[in-house]
């Protein structure tokens, strides 16, 4: 994670933070004063952490922080009183929501960063796993499309079709997708 969005009322923990944060390794901060100041930034750009120190100014938090997690793979840590973090932990733990009690331990904090650090891996390598698979599936797809086209237009047999395109794939040295793109769009008007 490199890029972190602080959002804290509290000057002298936005401070605080970015002091840790910037002397282990963390390389672009931003800090903000509220959860619309957030929002605004949050439009035009995007981060790998994001650091709420309840309660804001203009809101409590939790709600903040549930909708940025939903929006994409940006991982929320939710800075509360200990004696609500139970109680913050059932509304948010289920959308992905870390939460960290105060005072905060330097130790508990550094642990949940690479918790969360490794969570996010996880799951941006999962994300990359899932959109290679669906682009695997729409090649699938595609193919077996031109190939349906083949067997109707030209009357070859699945096998034929099948051996068709691989073979105008080798010889033109284009992907199978390709091939099957070029019958589509000669064929389907």
């Amino acid at each position: 994670m490199e890029s972190v969005l602080i959002v804290s009322s509290s000057e002298k923990i936005r401070s605080s933070l970015e002091k840790i944060l910037k002397a282990n390794s963390y390389k672009e901060i931003i800090s903000v004063k509220n959860a619309s100041e957030a929002k605004r930034i949050l439009i035009e750009r995007d981060f790998d952490l994001c650091i709420v120190n309840t309660p804001l100014t203009d809101e409590f938090g939790t709600n903040f922080a549930i909708d940025i997690v939903s929006r994409g793979t940006i991982q929320v840590m939710l800075i509360v009183k200990s004696e609500l973090e139970d109680e913050i932990c059932a509304k948010v733990e289920n959308f992905g929501v870390f939460v960290v009690p105060k005072p905060v331990n330097p130790k508990v904090f550094w642990s949940a960063l690479k918790l969360m650090s490794a969570a996010y891996n996880r799951i941006r390598g999962l994300k990359n796993e899932n959109t290679q698979l669906q682009k695997k599936i729409e090649d699938i797809r595609l193919v077996d499309r031109a190939k349906c086209i083949l067997i109707e237009y030209l009357k070859m047999t699945e096998a034929e079709a099948h051996r068709f395109i691989e073979k105008q794939a080798m010889d033109r040295r284009m992907t199978k997708r390709k091939i099957a793109e070029k019958i589509l769009k000669t064929y389907e008007k």
